[in-house]
């Protein structure tokens, strides 16, 4: 009997450790299904980059903030898997979309931590319960969160605090959704070389020296260090893995 080929959704998978973790879960041999908020020429770059391995890929434009548009997001990746496999169905969804925001606890503004808490807690809590009865049993999600969740930086208050509550949710999602079979887990990334926050660990040569000296691997992290933990999360081999935050940041802080 044929085996049905899984199929993962990324959000802001058009660059970034996004783009990583589609290419590497496409390698696994899943189809991928991918978001971008704004540039369309990078999602198509990652989508023909899939389909060169043979694998199946689309994108989708999506806001992370705009939580009423998620009703018809939804509904149009699920008609176009109706029309192509049959089913409405995904198997795991990585809630990777996001933004950064540097800036002291004295200047941040009530709009900016508005900004952090719609995209990083609230686009995910809801683009996951929108999804839930669409996520077959033995399925996953994946929320990526931060270092920053476990140390403290300063200017990075908000982001920090708001992915500690991304990772206390996945908690919650892996024991009530843990009857259902589907699993949820953490990755936490951390200083990845991106253009992520304006490129700060990438192009900033302090920033960067600072991070390397502060890891035990004695270097920034790239993206090719983050999309294979994200996508063995949609492997078989981690069927036993549930409610766990994974840090891929070699070593920082320790």
């Amino acid at each position: 009997m044929e085996t049905r080929t899984k199929i993962a959704l990324i959000t802001g998978g058009s660059r970034g450790l996004g783009r990583n973790s589609a290419l590497k879960i496409a390698e696994k041999g899943l189809d991928v299904i991918i978001t971008y908020k704004s540039n369309r020429e990078e999602a198509e770059k990652t989508v023909s980059e899939i389909q060169a391995m043979g694998r199946k890929a689309i994108a989708y434009p999506l806001d992370t903030k705009d939580i009423r548009s998620f009703e018809a997001f939804v509904k149009t990746v699920g008609d176009h898997l109706e029309e192509n496999t049959g089913s409405r169905n995904i198997d795991f969804l990585v809630n990777n979309a996001g933004t950064a925001l540097y800036s002291p606890i004295a200047e941040v503004t009530e709009e900016q931590l508005d900004d952090v808490v719609d995209i990083h807690f609230k686009g995910v809590f809801f683009l996951t319960q929108k999804f839930l009865p669409f996520i077959n049993e033995h399925g996953g999600i994946i929320n990526v969160s931060s270092g920053l969740a476990r140390f403290a930086l300063p200017g990075s208050s908000v982001y920090g605090s708001v992915k500690a509550g991304v990772e206390m949710l996945t908690r919650y999602m892996a024991k009530e959704l843990g009857p259902k079979k589907i699993k949820a887990n953490v990755v936490a990334p951390g200083a990845i070389e991106t253009d992520f926050g304006g490129g700060r660990t990438r192009d900033d040569e302090q920033v960067n020296a600072m991070i390397a000296g502060a890891t035990a691997l004695g270097r920034a992290g790239v993206p090719d260090d983050i999309g294979g933990v994200v996508a063995f999360l949609c492997t078989e081999e981690a069927r036993w893995v549930n409610g766990q935050r994974i840090e891929a940041s070699g070593g920082m802080f320790l």
